[in-house]
């Protein structure tokens, strides 16, 4: 019998109508493939079980998360070099497809990253499955494929995954707790190992040569700057986090913040601080949704990293929420990420990867349809400030801090929720590095009388 990544090379190749990127092992110990480079490991028959059960991108999350494969060398190198190895929805096919993937429409292939373009729509699938199979050197490729997955049984997902059901209707206040809860309440212990003791979990706004704490300070001081805070007034911080802006904004601006989130585990983490800082009296941080705050107006609002959470369909009850809670004049920074816009939007589906196993229910919009929704709620939408590459550098070193502290993250957590952590940190870093996610911060302004705004005439003195 020939040894398995031999095979499993032959099979590769034969799909992708191109050489394999990069070396396999397989759990034989047999290899193939490129000898230099990072080598992708299958431990066991599971990692080719997973994919036959649930082929693409969720499957091959499953047989990672689960440990069933496993990376040797650079992560980020191999994921560069996979890309491809994932379909990639709407793309015409490659100048070498084979003429199976050819007729079947899946002849071109994206990278596994969080946020990036997904798999196609299980009726397209189903179609184009069926295309492949009537292929006969494909169908005799699958063949092959089955016979060294030996399928049966089916692997049962790993713990980690979230439900597929899940109760209640998508970004109900009670779905959208369970779905925050999932991904923050961890264990504080984690987040602090991964994000380092700034415990900002959003993009850093780096200098050359500064370090992360230093680049997250800069981030939330740009933030207060934008937002032209002044001593008393009242900012109110939605999806606080660990209290990091409403902190700084306290101590450094003298506003009075509300800080509200989710995460039960957040605001404990939140008091806390604010308590060892003597900042108690300025901040208020609230277990609390959005949509029930109700002792407006504030003079300012950060948004910072949570209208990911928001979805869609509820974007515009968010706009328009937080236009109602601002005072005339009152100021909003919205700071979020963004995908590419789509020929066809109504075709867009959420990532498999990041719903399963990192954000539930998560959205990203594209910014023409943000700005739209913030106009359309009474914003006027006054600067727009691109941050894309800030955050390949912040994801790059929350993986650092995560490779660096590994056993550690494993023990306060378990081994496939470090392993969900180091894939969606690393494939988004890549994301972003390719123009394949941005992240944007939008200054917009609830004008008061006669279209008065009370901005400077020169905005962007923040940037001194």
């Amino acid at each position: 019998m020939t040894e398995a990544a031999p095979r499993l090379a032959a099979l590769a190749e034969t799909l992708l109508g191109a050489p394999l990127p990069v070396r396999i092992r397989a759990w034989d110990g047999s290899e193939a493939g490129p000898p230099a480079g990072p080598t992708l490991v299958l431990a066991n028959r599971r990692a080719l079980r997973r994919v036959l059960w649930r082929p693409g991108e969720l499957g091959l999350a499953r047989a990672w998360v689960a440990g069933d494969l496993t990376v040797e060398g650079d992560l980020f190198e191999l994921l560069d070099r996979v890309a491809g190895l994932l379909w990639e929805r709407g793309s015409a096919p490659s100048p070498g497809t084979p003429p199976a993937l050819r007729r079947s429409g899946l002849g071109k292939l994206g990278v596994l990253s969080s946020h990036l373009p997904q798999l196609p729509d299980r009726t397209a699938g189903a179609a184009q499955a069926a295309a492949l199979l009537r292929d006969p050197e494909a169908r005799a490729a699958l063949r092959d494929l089955v016979a060294l997955a030996r399928p049966w049984p089916a692997p049962a997902p790993p713990p980690e995954e979230a439900p597929g059901r899940r109760s209640g209707q998508v970004h109900s206040k009670a779905r959208d707790k369970q779905a925050i809860s999932h991904h923050y309440d961890v264990g504080n212990e984690f987040y602090e190992h991964v994000l380092g003791p700034s415990m900002v979990y959003s993009c850093a706004y780096w200098s050359p040569g500064s370090t992360l704490e230093e680049a997250q300070r800069d981030k939330l001081d740009l933030v207060c700057r934008k937002l032209g805070l002044r001593p008393g007034e009242r900012l109110l911080d939605v999806g606080c986090g660990w209290g990091s802006m409403a902190l700084h904004a306290a101590r450094e601006y003298g506003v009075r913040v509300t800080g509200i989130t989710l995460s039960r585990e957040q605001a404990v983490y939140a008091r806390k601080r604010a308590a060892e800082e003597g900042l108690a009296d300025r901040l208020d941080i609230r277990i609390q949704d959005y949509r029930d705050v109700k002792d407006g107006p504030y003079d300012a609002i950060s948004s910072i990293g949570m209208a990911e959470h928001v979805g869609a369909e509820r974007y515009r009850e968010y706009a328009r929420t937080l236009h109602a809670l601002l005072a005339p004049g009152g100021r909003l920074l919205n700071h979020q990420i963004a995908r590419p816009p789509e020929p066809d939007e109504e075709a867009h589906r959420i990532d498999e990867f990041i719903d399963a196993y990192v954000f539930p229910d998560g959205e990203l919009s594209p910014l023409g349809t943000t700005v739209g929704e913030l106009e359309r709620a009474g914003f006027e939408v006054r600067d727009v400030e691109a941050l894309r590459e800030h955050y390949a550098l912040t994801l790059r070193a929350w993986v650092a801090r995560l490779e660096d502290r590994w056993e550690e993250a494993v023990r306060l957590t378990s081994p496939g929720r470090a392993r969900v952590w180091r894939l969606y940190m690393a494939a988004s870093a890549l994301g972003f590095e390719h123009g394949r996610l941005g992240v944007n911060q939008v200054l917009a302004v609830k004008p008061a009388a006669a279209g008065r705004s009370g901005l400077p005439l020169r905005l962007r003195t923040w940037g001194a």
